[in-house]
């Protein structure tokens, strides 16, 4: 049994407040700034790359809304001993409870269909949102503090957290300090897209491998995650369903990034606007004049900005 220590990290006394007569939890309110934040970072690779920053919000408009239906029913699937024991409970998504993976398929998905329905290229696109999702992952495990939810097995770290009795698992009651594996989750989602964007900048990736490289990155991360976790979860051969998952997704990414790098086009074939548009053509005629002016170098590194 952990011992109370003035290191280890404090259970939240509440998961949310009042506004009038509203209760906001934590956990939607860490969802809606974490959208809110991918959506700014897009706007501005997108805009990079001579996107028009409107696509971003027609597109949010549409997988927002398929990410958190995706999300759920995911989670619904998988972790069906979390479902709330109402008539909503399938579908109460402030008690938590959103599967990443299937929000991402299904909001990629719908994004796809509208990047294509305007003309652009959705590789480059992909390539644009790779890091913003991984800064609202990020943000959305702030909720997972609040709510006491998705911690690993019992440790005496001084970084542990802190469980309240009502939410240990059974057969941990007897422990009171737990691995914040959402913490984790939390820095390596910000370290990760940190470190697609210096790629982005400082290597010639063909799109869309900056999204492979999410894949595959965030989806290893997860198998050692899911080693550590404990909360209830589908098992199958004795490992957590999550646990096939982050493995098939891994290799999935490796192979699609080799693929797209073998086989894709440079970023600068590929169009961030209908290429019979009048700013695309704008564009394309600015592209040699700033090329003949540019220092040597400078050229390469102009395509490379993602």
């Amino acid at each position: 049994m952990a011992l109370a220590s003035p290191f280890y990290i404090p259970s939240p006394p509440v998961n949310g407040f009042h506004i009038g007569p509203a209760y906001i939890h934590f956990y939607g309110l860490m969802y809606v700034i974490g959208i809110t934040v991918a959506i700014l970072i897009t706007q501005r690779r997108w805009k990079a790359v001579g996107g028009d920053t409107g696509l971003v919000g027609d597109v949010a408009i549409w997988a927002v809304p398929a990410g958190i239906i995706g999300g759920r029913i995911y989670f619904d699937i998988t972790t069906p001993k979390y479902i709330p024991h109402h008539w909503y409970g399938l579908f109460a998504v402030w008690d938590g409870g959103l599967g990443i993976w299937g929000g991402i398929a299904l909001a990629a998905v719908v994004g796809v269909w509208r990047v294509r329905r305007s003309g652009a290229s959705a590789y480059l696109f992909m390539d644009a949102v790779a890091p913003a999702l991984l800064v609202a992952q990020a943000i959305g495990r702030v909720g997972n503090y609040f709510n006491q939810e998705l911690f690993g097995g019992p440790t005496t770290l001084p970084w542990a957290l802190e469980i309240s009795p009502q939410f240990r698992p059974v057969g941990y009651a007897q422990y009171t300090t737990f691995h914040p594996t959402f913490l984790y989750e939390f820095i390596f989602d910000l370290a990760w897209a940190a470190v697609l964007v210096w790629l982005g900048h400082h290597r010639n990736i063909k799109p869309p491998g900056l999204f492979a490289l999410y894949v595959t990155g965030y989806s290893a991360f997860r198998i050692f995650e899911e080693s550590l976790r404990v909360d209830p979860s589908e098992h199958f051969l004795g490992l957590r369903l999550n646990m096939y998952v982050a493995s098939v997704l891994t290799v999935v990414g490796i192979v699609w990034f080799i693929r797209s790098q073998r086989r894709g086009r440079p970023a600068a074939e590929l169009h961030a606007r209908r290429p019979d548009s009048a700013d695309a053509a704008e564009s394309s005629e600015a592209k040699p004049a700033e090329a003949a002016t540019a220092k040597p170098g400078e050229t390469a590194r102009a395509t490379d900005k993602a």
